[in-house]
């Protein structure tokens, strides 16, 4: 009996087949988050027959956030993003020096010396004293009025068809002179900069730029777009519109960071931290449009070093390649540029960029004027052409409050050396 027992516990049963098997389970792959996408290049499509176009003068119709929602998902949306994407793949991999400037398309010429006569006409407006401040010159009105009275005269250089509309030329005019500032603001933003390329969509459309001008457009044209837009900022004083300070990618532009970031996509040697050297920024700045705008910046501010100055940049340049940083800047286009209705709202349509059914047009509402009546209690506006709930209890930043740019900051530190100038947050 004693034996039995301990041969029970010696040897207990097995069990091991009453046991479930043990089978590994399965795990899904994981789904791509939404901000790991990039925004792919939409079809760019052809230009359209004249005969088709219903020229119109260009006109705000993004006036409330229904108007945006519905734009977002109109083909004209595809049309802009596809242009943009498609002349960033253009320059892929290439530098500014790489376009054979002897052999440009005639239009791209004529585009040039048109942006040459702007920078020209600036030594005849010459800033008015502001008494030390740095919020924008009334003068900038004065340039940009006359500006617009040559424009019909200098796009005569493009040898337009006689066949074209009168109302075509109005078009083009209206596109180039809204990509300087506002004149009724004093200010510069990322929507202005928008308008000079929709400028050359319109001249895309009009088949006078073909796709082999793409290059050239970004790396030739563009850069020399931006010397008149600092320009014009450094002279006038030009306020950040909608800036959001440090907290902002920059003041001013956007696209030179996206185009850019495309230049760079494949080099050898340089990173996205290569913009913390000098001695890099110096010798490939002239090369590539995001050093360039990095050295504009610096040159501009008032402290040392990306990390204080310009945040969003230095956090960008931990980044592991060119790729991401150009990923990003497209996902950043379409949320922060085309995806936020205080800048789309002074976005402007005409015939060659089509408004669709369903948005607003401006004669249905007074600018400037307070609306009878009241929304949920709260007294409703319309400032700039938008609509929006006013509050009378904050310090007024729901109809924007203006931001001396630090390009005015710089400006004035440069005209007195220094002396008697107190520096200003967020500069």
């Amino acid at each position: 009996m004693p034996s039995a027992i301990s041969d029970t516990l010696e040897r207990p049963p097995d069990l091991s087949d009453k046991l479930p098997k043990l089978v590994p389970r399965k795990r899904p792959p994981p789904r791509p988050r939404e901000s790991d996408s990039t925004p792919a290049t939409p079809a760019l499509p052809p230009p359209p027959s004249i005969d088709s176009i219903d020229f119109v003068e260009p006109s705000r119709r993004i006036l409330s956030p229904q108007d945006h929602e519905v734009f977002l998902k109109s083909s004209t949306y595809t049309l802009l993003t596809s242009f943009i994407f498609t002349l960033a793949d253009s320059v892929r991999d290439k530098t500014i020096s790489s376009i054979n400037t002897s052999t440009l398309d005639p239009t791209v010429s004529s585009i040039l010396t048109i942006l040459d006569s702007a920078q020209d006409l600036l030594q005849q407006y010459p800033p008015e004293d502001n008494g030390g401040s740095r919020f924008g010159n009334p003068t900038f009105r004065s340039y940009v009025e006359a500006l617009s009275s040559q424009l019909p005269t200098w796009h005569q250089r493009l040898s337009l068809p006689s066949s074209l509309p009168p109302a075509a030329l109005t078009e083009l005019c209206t596109y180039l002179s809204h990509s300087l500032g506002s004149t009724s603001r004093i200010d510069y933003g990322s929507g202005h900069e928008l308008n000079f390329l929709l400028w050359l969509l319109c001249l895309y459309r009009l088949s006078f730029l073909p796709a082999s001008t793409f290059p050239a457009l970004v790396l030739i044209v563009f850069p020399r777009y931006l010397r008149l837009a600092r320009a014009l900022q450094t002279t006038y004083y030009l306020e950040p519109a909608g800036s959001h300070g440090v907290w902002g990618l920059d003041d001013y532009q956007f696209l030179p960071f996206l185009f850019g970031a495309a230049q760079l996509v494949h080099h050898p040697h340089l990173r996205p931290s290569s913009i913390h050297s000098a001695l890099t920024l110096e010798e490939y700045g002239p090369e590539y449009l995001y050093l360039d705008q990095v050295v504009f910046v610096n040159s501009v501010k008032n402290v040392e070093g990306l990390r204080w100055h310009s945040p969003m940049l230095d956090d960008i340049s931990s980044a592991r390649s060119w790729a991401k940083v150009e990923a990003g800047m497209r996902r950043m286009f379409e949320k922060e540029v085309l995806g936020k209705v205080p800048v789309m709202q002074h976005f402007l349509f005409g015939g060659l960029i089509p408004a669709v059914e369903g948005m607003s047009r401006e004669e249905d509402g007074v600018e400037g004027a307070v609306e009878a009546g009241e929304e949920e209690g709260q007294v409703v506006v319309m400032k700039d052409g938008m609509r929006h709930v006013h509050n009378p209890n904050s310090w007024g930043d729901c109809c924007g409050i203006k931001v001396p740019g630090s390009v005015g900051a710089a400006g004035e530190t440069r005209r007195t050396q220094g002396a008697g100038l107190r520096r200003i947050p967020f500069d």
